[in-house]
């Protein structure tokens, strides 16, 4: 959680103090749900802005307002507009990465594996999630620190495959490099979301299906 540089560790003014479990009735910070409950709302309106048609410019004033919290208290979860939409990048791995590496780190082999994959990556991503990607790379070609944060994202993501492949090589008692495969499968997944994400009609599993066994064949 980002806070203001010169205080480096602030209490939240929304939090309580709690005088149990010390023995001597001294007052101690205690966690807050109801902080909690604030930065989730700042959150959740961030990703209502950065995914809407951009008619309401992203800054931390709109988002306070959206989500129904003070500038100042908006500022003291995250310091300014980047540390927001850092937080945001962080917010929606679970809705793309997770599932991801839990499809490639389950049991099975790695047809097994990779059949888990193709049919995780068929299921169309949502039209919120599609925008937000495109709002965060604009947002990365003007911010250095965004750019740092995606792309460590995507590099969670390449990995994925790469693991995939990973284990193709370990049935295979090796022989070749997983990472070049892998990588190869990850573009092509990238470019398969963007031909979809313009409305573009593709039967997304057959494709993805094609492409993971046959980078797989040719590693035979």
């Amino acid at each position: 959680m980002a806070t203001r540089a010169e205080d480096p560790h602030p209490v939240d003014p929304s939090a309580g103090t709690s005088t149990t479990g010390t023995g001597t009735g001294t007052k101690r910070p205690r966690a807050s749900a109801k902080g909690e409950q604030t930065r989730a709302r700042l959150l959740a309106a961030a990703r209502e802005l950065l995914a809407g048609d951009g008619s309401v410019p992203f800054t931390t004033r709109n988002v306070a307002a959206l989500g129904g919290v003070t500038h100042g208290m908006c500022h003291y979860h995250f310091q300014n507009r980047t540390d927001l939409i850092v937080a945001v990048v962080e917010n929606i791995r679970p809705e793309w990465i997770t599932p991801l590496e839990e499809a490639v780190a389950g049991p099975g082999t790695f047809a097994e594996r990779a059949e888990r994959v193709v049919a995780m990556l068929a299921q169309p991503e949502g039209g919120d999630l599609s925008r937000l990607h495109s709002a965060l790379h604009w947002f990365a070609a003007g911010d250095e620190r965004v750019r740092e944060s995606l792309e460590a994202e995507y590099r969670r993501w390449r990995e994925c495959f790469v693991s995939l492949f990973q284990v193709l090589a370990d049935e295979r008692g090796g022989g070749f490099d997983p990472r070049p495969l892998g990588e190869a499968a990850a573009a092509g997944t990238d470019g398969l979301a963007a031909f979809q994400s313009l409305g573009a009609r593709i039967d997304s599993a057959p494709v993805m299906r094609a492409l993971v066994l046959g980078l797989a064949a040719g590693a035979a």
